[in-house]
């Protein structure tokens, strides 16, 4: 039985979501999943921007192709961009395309910090109706 067939890997195309998208990468070639690489345009007041979201897909194209071109050879991805608060849009990314498992990046963030600037993981781990998997930031040596 195949747990995990569907992994959903959220970027903002930060260098710290790269470690996370990687590390989904690598889990979906162990396992033989499928990945879903998504990003989150921001909305405002204004609505959906067509300009911008045409943006965003090219930037994920280039995003993935210079950070997972290596990790992502015979793998099944799938890139998607939506509109949204990035933490909703999220779950319901996942919940619509029947992912089993979420794999996203975290600062690590704890107290007065994460209260002050909220933190999409934390709520992603509370609404997310599948498992999440953090993946921390890299300690260095």
């Amino acid at each position: 039985m195949d747990l995990v067939k569907k992994i959903l890997a959220p970027t903002d195309f930060s260098d710290l979501s790269v470690r996370g998208v990687r590390y989904a990468c690598q889990l979906a070639k162990d396992v033989g999943a499928e990945v879903t690489i998504f990003n989150v345009v921001i909305l405002d007041e204004s609505g959906i921007d067509k300009r911008e979201m045409e943006e965003h897909k090219q930037r994920l194209d280039e995003f993935v192709a210079k950070n997972v071109a290596d990790v992502g050879a015979n793998l099944r991805i799938r890139k998607v961009v939506d509109a949204g608060q990035p933490y909703g849009a999220i779950v319901d990314c996942a919940e619509n395309e029947g992912i089993d498992l979420i794999v996203i990046s975290s600062h690590g963030r704890g107290g007065l910090s994460r209260m002050l600037i909220g933190s999409v993981t934390d709520k992603v781990l509370r609404a997310a109706s599948c498992p999440v998997l953090v993946v921390p930031l890299e300690k260095e040596n």
